[in-house]
C-alpha cells in the first residue's frame, strides 16, 4: 500500500477508522480496512490515540504483535481469497467457513500464518514462495487432506 514508509500506511488505518466511526464517507479501501477494525476491537483504544502508535515499535521477541501488520494481513488475504490468486485459496477458504460454521474471522485468523510465513520465505530467499507451499500451509491449518493430483 505505501511501501516502506510506515507512517502514511499507519494513518491510513487511523483515519479509516476515526471516519468510519463519525460515520463519514469511506472510499472502498477505507470500507474495508473500517471492516477488519471493527472485527478487532483490541485495537479501538490503540487506533484513537495515534501519537502513540504512529512511532511505535512492536517487538516479536518481546512477544508483541504489531496491530497494524496483523490487520493488513487480514487485508492482503482478503484481496488473495476475492481475486482467488493464488488460484484454488478461494475454494479452500470457503471449505474454512464450512468447518468453522461460518465465522471468517476464525478462518482468516487460521490463515493469516500461512501468508506470514509466505511472506518470510519469499524476504528470507529474495524470490516469490511457490504458491504450492502456501496453499499446502492453507490446508494443513484448516485440517485438510492434501489434493488429489
Amino acid at each position: 500500500m505505501f511501501g516502506a514508509q510506515r507512517d502514511p500506511y499507519r494513518r491510513r488505518f487511523i483515519e479509516a477508522w476515526q471516519k468510519a466511526q463519525s460515520g463519514e464517507p469511506l472510499d472502498p479501501l477505507e470500507q474495508r480496512i473500517a471492516e477488519v477494525v471493527a472485527k478487532h476491537p483490541e485495537y479501538h483504544a490503540m487506533l484513537a490515540d495515534a501519537d502513540r502508535v504512529l512511532d511505535k515499535d512492536w517487538l516479536p521477541e518481546a512477544g508483541e504483535t504489531n496491530p497494524f501488520l496483523h490487520m493488513a494481513l487480514h487485508l492482503a488475504l482478503l484481496e488473495q481469497i476475492g481475486a482467488d490468486h493464488p488460484p484454488g485459496i478461494r475454494a479452500l477458504y470457503d471449505s474454512g467457513l464450512r468447518i468453522h460454521s461460518g465465522d471468517a474471522h476464525a478462518v482468516e485468523h487460521q490463515l493469516l500464518d500461512c501468508l506470514a510465513e509466505s511472506m518470510w520465505r519469499m524476504q528470507r530467499e529474495g524470490r516469490e514462495d511457490d504458491p504450492r507451499n502456501y496453499l499446502a500451509c492453507i490446508r494443513r491449518a484448516l485440517g485438510l487432506p492434501p489434493p488429489d493430483d
